[in-house]
């Protein structure tokens, strides 16, 4: 199932549009996609992640 609500980077507004009415920002998918042992990209995903900078640190 794909989620229709959508958040701002920016201003951290949800919305159901592809752009921000506030600012007009580009929106994203505020959640991660579900996880699957047999993911095929998932290899990518963590190369791209790693190399971006994109890790959460753990306190």
């Amino acid at each position: 199932m794909k989620s229709i609500m959508k958040k701002c980077p920016k201003c951290n507004e949800y919305t159901l549009k592809d752009f921000c009415p506030r600012c007009g920002e580009k929106t994203l998918t505020p959640i991660p996609p579900k996880f699957s042992p047999e993911d095929p990209y998932g290899k990518y995903r963590r190369m791209l992640r790693k190399e971006k900078g994109f890790y959460l640190r753990r306190w």
